[in-house]
């Protein structure tokens, strides 16, 4: 599925639900849904700066040349974020992710519902995501 397919999903399963307390309640489920994140990536390394919260990311390459990101948080709302970004974004190349256009973030109004913190939060995810995807594009051939 490319990258937009997911977004179009995510937005086509979010916009019937027309209260936010129960688009929070969606978010928050997909959170749960997100593997736990083994021990050996919770490190002061892959906490994500400028988040409220406590945000584990990390990312691997396959052998075809594809990310593959891993996450966790400490707040149920922010593993909700994590988890939707690494879902649109996980086994896509770097290349792709770099030219990713993440309008699903705006169409399911979730910058506007956010805190100016959960803002921030949600703008250095996006940026370490970035950061991920150019450091692997560097090292491919």
């Amino acid at each position: 599925m490319t990258i937009n397919e997911r977004q179009d999903q995510i937005i086509d399963d979010i916009e019937p639900l027309d209260d936010w307390m129960d688009r929070y309640a969606y978010i928050i489920d997909l959170g749960n849904q997100l593997p736990p994140l083994d021990e050996k990536y919770r490190v002061p390394q892959n906490l994500i700066e400028g988040c409220q919260s406590r945000v584990w990311l990390n990312a691997d390459m396959t052998p075809d040349g594809k990310l593959v990101f891993s996450a966790d948080s400490d707040a149920l709302i922010v593993k909700g974020i994590i988890s939707m970004l690494v879902d649109v974004l996980s086994g896509h190349t770097p290349r792709e992710i770099l030219d990713a256009d993440l309008y699903f973030i705006d169409r399911i109004g979730l910058s506007e519902h956010l805190s100016p913190t959960r803002s921030n939060g949600l703008l250095a995810m996006l940026k370490q995501i970035k950061a991920y995807a150019l450091a692997y594009s560097a090292k491919q051939p």
